[in-house]
């Protein structure tokens, strides 16, 4: 049973998910079709990159990733097929693959050439969903597509250090369903820049001196639950993809609000960490 999942920016409003998956089960009557995110930020390439990263790894080995954002056909956006990892990627060559990768080497590209499909406008039903298909029914990827070494790059993506190694520069890369921000500093990289010393992270306003590994090493359950700074608690914190994440304790957005919300942390907002 092929199984393929989905990431993209079309939401749940409009029809674009239904029609996809309708197609797919077309196409792959046998088909397993998982849902990673339908609800990336519009264009975001980031966003994309950062949920796909930490969600392919969970699904068995060959499965087919269709990523559905910015996805456009243009002669600076082509569409490609990668294998990575033992998994299939398809997609726009528009920078999500190479911050997918982080640095790691692909296993092959090939730039898909399905000419009479290409000029879709909605090439995740028309293109992405048959090279799927074809992947599906174990064939090569050469049938689809010319092998290419081209894969776009995204700068400017990962903090920056400066000369005297006293000042991290990070930003935001994405903001979960509780409001929490997710930056681009990654807790080995932190940890070697840091070495012994201590540090003060700045995100806005807002202050912090700690990061703890989970939500509950920043609450003192010795302390009777009435007095405990518990719930609305500002915290730093390595999340489980292993990055540096500021959040609120227990926040709920729509009512208290969040880190996103009560700090002014937004996409691309730096944070900087100052090494003392």
């Amino acid at each position: 049973m092929p199984i393929i999942t989905l990431t993209t920016d079309f939401g749940t409003k409009d029809y674009f998910v239904s029609v996809i998956k309708a197609s797919i089960y077309k196409e792959i009557p046998n088909a397993n079709v998982i849902d990673i995110s339908n609800s990336i930020s519009p264009f975001n390439h980031s966003e994309a990159a950062y949920i796909l990263k930490n969600a392919y790894s969970a699904f068995p080995k060959k499965s087919i990733h269709i990523v559905g954002v910015d996805s456009e056909f243009s002669p600076e956006n082509k569409h490609i097929l990668m294998s990575f990892d033992d998994h299939y990627f398809i997609g726009a060559n528009n920078g999500i693959f190479s911050l997918l990768l982080d640095g790691k080497k692909y296993d092959k590209i090939v730039e898909i050439n399905i000419h009479e499909l290409s000029v879709s406008s909605f090439p995740v039903l028309d293109v992405f969903v048959k090279v799927a298909g074809h992947l599906s029914r174990k064939g090569n990827m050469e049938i689809v597509g010319t092998e290419t070494k081209k894969l776009k790059e995204i700068v400017n993506v990962n903090p920056v250090l400066n000369e005297s190694k006293t000042q991290l520069i990070g930003s935001v890369i994405y903001i979960d369903n509780f409001g929490n921000v997710v930056t681009n500093i990654k807790k080995k990289y932190f940890l070697d820049v840091k070495k012994s010393r201590n540090f003060i992270i700045y995100a806005n306003s807002v202050k912090f001196y700690k990061i703890y590994d989970s939500y509950s090493e920043a609450i003192d359950f010795d302390i009777p639950k009435s007095k405990r700074e518990e719930e609305g608690k500002k915290i730093a914190i390595w999340n489980s993809a292993g990055y540096l994440e500021i959040a609120i304790y227990k926040s709920n957005p729509s009512i208290v609000g969040s880190a996103n919300s009560l700090f002014g942390l937004e996409f691309r907002t730096t944070i900087t960490v100052e090494f003392l």
